[in-house]
């Protein structure tokens, strides 16, 4: 076997199993669940409809390049959303489709690490953990930036030392971040691009919260939005991903994109060739109306706020916590240690949380999530705000 299998660590959602092992809740609370970031508003009935009318697509391989419409679909949607130079972001160059980001993000690493020399893959703490596994199958070493409330939950990339640059092959961005929902500002990104053209790595921007934002008129940047901003249509060193699950609310259609530089794609598409990985034409159709559709996602959006608009002052009760720039999840601290609140809470109220330190690791004996949780506003709204106030009465026995 690969020995890189055993640098491997057990995903979250093993770490919490473990951590609830034995514990019965009250039978007579009804199970809510915050815990997955894996969203419960319907999925669009007419995406559903386009998959149900192509079914015989089944008896015909896909591409790994994928369909021509879809991928000039995903360019006219980018290109809207993010104020491109129409044209700069060619339906054949600079766009692959993928099976949602996870596998892109994994495939990615493989695909563009170069382990014959020194490699490091930097990400922010806490993090997505596709980062990290993804590093140690290629043969490169992770180098976590830690994100909390001293620093907004942003990477201060003018405090990584300059070895760890030059060992750089590939710096992961969240943004909006998970779990905080922090978004990067333009003048930090442009400090990124400028990274990565010194020291000849790529940026690599997890963008799949974007579309989910709480203020119509206001968006999150994002990475190739930068870009265009400061003239760089070539959009070199840079990549993208994206994803219909948050946005569309189709977490099982594993439909996504990578988008950005064509040199790296070129590259990249060759890798997915033999990686075996290619969307099936029902689901690319489908995609095709999810991207062409924007009403399904202002709604989705409005459920978000309303549930945030409800939540936030309940929890402020008896947390510090605040209202994410964009995201589905509340990062609050806990009033003790992250794993106990997890743990008591579903013991005594049946409401499931996610142990911060879990997606975090510790540097320096210091872990960024310890003492916090990670909060999926996905559950109906009713039965966010009924999980809101059995955490203030959880907290409130406590004292």
């Amino acid at each position: 076997m690969n020995p890189n299998l055993s640098r491997l660590h057990p995903y979250p959602f093993e770490k919490l199993a473990k951590l609830k092992a034995g514990v019965v809740p009250p039978a007579d609370l009804r199970p809510i669940s915050l815990g997955i970031g894996e969203p419960k508003h319907p999925s669009p009935d007419f995406v559903k409809q386009v998959i149900a009318d192509n079914l015989d697509k089944l008896a015909n391989y896909p591409t790994t390049k994928g369909m021509d419409e879809l991928r000039e679909a995903i360019s006219a949607w980018a290109t809207r959303r993010f104020q491109l130079r129409p044209g700069s972001l060619t339906a054949s160059d600079h766009v692959v489709p993928v099976n949602g980001t996870r596998e892109a993000i994994f495939s990615l690493v493989q695909a563009v690490v170069d382990a014959s020399k020194p490699a490091k893959v930097v990400s922010p703490n806490p993090f997505y953990q596709v980062y990290e596994g993804a590093a140690f199958l290629a043969g490169a070493e992770p180098h976590y930036l830690p994100c909390d409330g001293s620093n907004g939950f942003i990477p201060d990339f003018d405090a990584v030392p300059e070895a760890v640059w030059q060992d750089c092959q590939v710096l992961f961005l969240c943004s909006p971040g998970n779990p905080s929902g922090a978004v990067i500002p333009r003048e930090t990104l442009i400090k990124v691009i400028e990274l990565a053209d010194r020291h000849d790595f790529i940026v690599a921007s997890d963008e799949c919260y974007s579309e989910l934002y709480p203020d119509e008129t206001n968006p999150p940047e994002g990475l190739l939005q930068t870009c265009a901003a400061i003239g760089r249509d070539d959009y070199a060193r840079c990549v993208v991903f994206h994803s219909l699950s948050k946005r569309s609310n189709l977490p099982g259609l594993r439909s996504g994109f990578v988008a950005g530089d064509a040199g790296i794609l070129k590259g990249y598409l060759q890798y997915r060739t033999y990686h075996g990985c290619a969307m099936p034409i029902h689901n690319q159709l489908a995609s095709i109306a999810a991207w062409q559709d924007e009403d399904h996602v202002r709604e989705n959006r409005a459920a978000y706020r309303a549930k945030f608009e409800a939540v936030v002052p309940i929890l402020r009760d008896v947390m510090d916590v605040d209202f994410p720039d964009a995201g589905f999840y509340l990062w609050p601290q806990t009033p003790m240690d992250d794993e106990t609140f997890a743990r008591e809470l579903s013991a005594e109220q049946n409401v499931h949380v996610l142990p911060g330190r879990y997606l975090s690791r510790a540097v320096a004996d210091y872990n960024p999530g310890e003492n916090r949780v990670r909060m999926a506003l996905v559950a109906p709204l009713d039965e966010c705000v009924e999980a809101a106030e059995r955490i203030v009465r959880f907290v409130k026995n406590r004292n």
